[in-house]
């Protein structure tokens, strides 16, 4: 399989997990009981915070970008990949895995920044309580969040659709789907300036991001230290627990991923950290982030509520 000429598709062989043939059936209902769970979580995130005005709060209106975010991330890479589980005929268009490799930079771009926007709303909820309402009100979070979407994209997208070169054959990427690293071996020419430019880009779209991130809670533990009840260190920590864990699990796997050299590329690892953090990690943020907060549990219990009182009527 290859270009045939220069007006025709390119198709690429998409190896995922075929030297596990046993496996995949598992894998499929594996990986198709994960997307459901994703598609059930952030829709419902996204649905609840819509509509509970409890919830019209400006760490709620950054989860449902993140919500969205995750949506269309999981969307991009899932569904191919069950497809490919259970095809005989294991391929990938051109076009489809460029698609794919360039949502996986904007998104996991965006995610950066949104993540380091919700360490600062923290950080404005707790060490000024008194001015949070003033400051993150909803003209700056739409702002915010506009300039966050703007600035991946210009960040990520616009970089390789003006550098990425000819790709040469055999057309075949040893991975789950399609993304910056994998092409990277595909590359005709020397990869230095690829690598590089992909250096640069994780560096201002994940390192500054988390060194903002750092600060922020930096300033926020300088806070609560002065925080003389112990209740209220617990009721100040609990408010970015959440933030923490999923900041963690997202900034380890992708720092991993994309700020290293070519050489220390591994397939069969690299393939279960980008299932992690493109496939697993959408469906724990819901999770981790909003359904352990006290203020979605008492959403949910009306939403339910309502609807069993409707039917006892």
């Amino acid at each position: 399989m290859g270009q045939r000429n220069e007006t025709e598709v390119w198709e690429f062989m998409l190896m995922g997990f075929s030297n596990h043939p046993r496996l995949e059936p598992i894998l499929f209902i594996f990986f198709f009981l994960i997307y459901a769970a994703t598609m059930l979580g952030n829709i419902g995130i996204i649905v609840l915070a819509t509509a509970d005005p409890h919830l019209h709060t400006p760490m709620y209106f950054f989860l449902k970008h993140l919500a969205f975010l995750n949506l269309c991330y999981t969307t991009a890479v899932v569904p191919k990949m069950l497809f490919n589980l259970i095809s005989s005929r294991k391929t990938i268009s051109y076009h489809l895995c460029i698609t794919q490799t360039y949502i996986s930079l904007f998104m996991g771009a965006t995610e950066c920044i949104l993540l380091t926007v919700m360490a600062f709303d923290r950080y404005i909820a707790v060490c000024h309580p008194l001015r949070y309402t003033i400051i993150m009100n909803h003209q700056v979070c739409m702002r915010i969040a506009a300039a966050s979407w703007t600035i991946s994209f210009f960040s990520t997208v616009v970089p390789l659709f003006l550098t990425l070169p000819s790709l040469c054959g055999p057309y075949i990427i040893n991975h789950v789907f399609c993304e910056a690293p994998v092409l990277l071996h595909m590359i005709c020419t020397d990869t230095s300036l690829n690598e590089l430019l992909m250096l640069l880009g994780a560096a201002g779209t994940q390192m500054l991001p988390f060194i903002l991130i750092l600060v922020s809670y930096g300033c926020i533990i300088n806070a609560v230290i002065k925080i003389r009840t112990t209740s209220g260190r617990q009721k100040a920590f609990s408010t970015c627990s959440s933030h923490l864990t999923v900041v963690t699990i997202y900034y380890g796997t992708g720092m991993f991923m994309y700020m290293r050299p070519k050489s220390l590329y591994s397939p069969e690892n690299d393939k279960l950290i980008s299932v992690f953090y493109a496939v697993i990690n959408p469906m724990l943020n819901p999770i981790i982030y909003s359904f352990r907060n006290k203020e979605v549990k008492e959403s949910l219990m009306k939403v339910f509520g309502r609807n069993a009182l409707a039917k006892v009527q």
